[in-house]
């Protein structure tokens, strides 16, 4: 598990005052506002936030620090991260992304099928991308995935049959 988790990223410019799209990525967008100072993802740039409307595809927002719209635009693309202690703690059967990146997996007879290399939503449920001697694209369903388990770091998933 990471100390520091991806909550958003800067889609541009908006306005000629230094103004920001965000474009969020927690479960409500504005909440990303509340989790204290974000950095960049090497760490070394930090920025208050504070939303000031709802703007097509995110949020307009002011980063402290950046007053111009030179430097809004030459922030396009930058991910901001929130310490993990900042973010609420999740249900039984939630998970943060970054967590489950890299554990192995493992199908239900205990033979390895890889490592989750990437997880997609492409808005009808997550999707695991393992990678292995083949790479599987399997839905985060509890049939597919019945067990995750953070502490020992693996997961158990059983995949469809293929029809090859």
């Amino acid at each position: 598990m990471t100390d520091r988790i991806c909550v958003g990223a800067i889609a541009g410019a908006f306005g000629v005052r230094g103004e920001v799209r965000l474009k969020s990525f927690t479960a409500t967008p504005e909440d990303i506002a509340a989790y204290g100072p974000l950095t960049t993802e090497d760490g070394k740039t930090r920025f208050a936030v504070t939303l000031t409307r709802p703007v097509t595809g995110g949020l307009g927002a002011r980063l402290s620090g950046v007053g111009t719209r030179e430097q809004a635009e030459a922030l396009r693309g930058t991910t901001l991260w929130a310490p993990r202690d900042a973010l609420p703690s999740l249900p039984d059967d939630e998970f943060y992304h970054a967590d489950l990146i890299g554990l192995e997996v493992f199908d239900p007879g205990g033979q390895p099928l890889g490592r989750v290399r990437a997880i997609y939503d492409h808005g009808a449920g997550d999707i695991l991308e393992i990678t292995g001697k083949q790479t599987l694209l399997l839905p985060f369903t509890r049939a597919a995935v019945p067990t995750v388990d953070l502490a020992a770091g693996r997961i158990v998933a059983d995949p469809p049959e293929s029809d090859e």
